[in-house]
Parts: structure tokens; C-alpha cells; sequence
């Protein structure tokens, strides 16, 4: 079995079908992207709508991801250090309104797994530490985020996470492989779904 699609929000046809026509929606299903529906125009650089999940079997996992970086804390922060754990990232930035919606759920998902071995970070593609800290206080942000300025900690989410594809967000297995993915706002019962099924591997 290989990557299977959740259902998402109703509707998404009718958008595909009046945001880029009928034509385009074939070609867009036909080259199997299943984000580029959803990116909303010009240069906001956020994926508008409800986020599109996916899921992937053990046995069709890619190798282990290997995330460093060091957070608005300045501590240091390594993919490798939480192997044996579940790993949840997510990728964001203060201005980005889904990111917004989703904050308050991830952070709620954060308090309710963090006993049951889950751990939450974030990686911030935009904002110095100024936002950053004030997106976290309005919120109530209490896991730890960490700075991509250089965009190096997205590059070694190549593959996995489309550059312009903010919000995203990864459930990394304990061997440090993606489990699953949502790419736009995160549905907290979906996530929670995803989570719980990695759990009881």
C-alpha cells in the first residue's frame, strides 16, 4: 500500500473548477500535485483552504530525516536526539493566516501528547525573533520553534515539504521517517488521527 489521501474540506472541486477552470483541474490532477490547488495568488506564500493530508505505510517510508537547527531559545535542536519518539514539525510564519487559525489546535495537540512521547517544533521560514516571540505570546505558544532564515533546515525537508507550502506539517515515525503530512492548515481531528495511528505502531 502506498500514500493514501485523507478526504478535505468539501467544496475543492468546485474551487479547482472556478479558481483555474475545468481544464486546469485535469492537468493539475494529472501530474498528481496534490498542494498547487490550493496556493493562493500573488506572493503571499501561505496555502490557502484546509490542508491536504496524506498518509504513508511503514514499509513505503523514505530514509530518516535529519533536522538541525537552533531555536529562538538558542538551544540546540536535532531530529536525531528524539529518535524513539514521534516527531511533529511544523512550518510557519507570523503573518500567514492559516497559521494563525491552526496555532491554538497545535498548541493544544502539543499539551495533550507531550506525555505519550510526542514531541511539537516549529520551523519559522520568515520571521526575526521579534514576531516571532509575539506570535508565540499571543497564542500561547509553549513548544519550541527555531529560525530558517537561510532556508537550510527547508532544504533538508526537500521532497517532503513544498518551499512555498506554509503551513506544513510532518508526523515523523520514531525511526525518524515521514509518516504523514499535511500540507495548509491542519485539521486538529486529522492530525490527532494521524498521530494516534503512529503511536500504536
Amino acid at each position: 500500500m502506498t500514500a493514501r489521501s485523507l478526504p478535505s474540506a468539501p467544496g475543492r472541486r468546485a474551487v479547482l473548477a472556478s479558481a483555474a477552470g475545468a481544464g486546469a483541474a485535469l492537468l493539475l490532477a494529472a501530474c498528481g500535485t496534490d498542494t498547487s490547488d490550493r496556493y493562493t495568488s500573488g506572493d503571499s506564500g501561505y496555502v490557502s483552504g484546509s490542508g491536504v493530508a496524506t498518509e504513508i505505510a511503514p514499509e513505503d517510508r523514505a530514509e530518516p530525516l535529519e533536522i538541525v537547527g537552533t531555536t529562538y531559545d538558542g538551544e540546540e535542536f536535532a531530529s536525531a536526539d528524539v529518535r524513539g519518539e514521534i516527531l511533529v514539525v511544523n512550518v510557519w510564519y507570523a503573518s500567514c493566516p492559516p497559521c494563525r487559525k491552526e496555532a491554538p489546535d497545535l498548541q493544544a495537540i502539543h499539551e495533550d501528547y507531550a506525555e505519550q512521547g510526542v514531541t511539537l517544533i516549529g520551523v519559522n521560514v520568515r520571521d526575526a525573533e521579534g514576531p516571532a516571540r509575539a506570535f508565540e505570546e499571543t497564542y500561547k505558544i509553549t513548544y519550541s520553534s527555531m529560525p530558517d532564515p537561510d532556508a537550510e533546515i527547508m532544504y533538508s525537508l526537500r521532497g517532503q515539504v513544498a518551499p512555498n507550502a506554509v503551513p506544513s506539517t510532518l508526523v515523523l515515525d520514531r525511526e525518524g521517517r515521514v509518516a504523514a503530512r499535511v500540507s495548509g492548515a491542519a485539521d486538529p481531528s486529522v492530525l490527532r488521527a494521524m498521530i494516534d495511528r503512529v503511536l500504536e505502531e
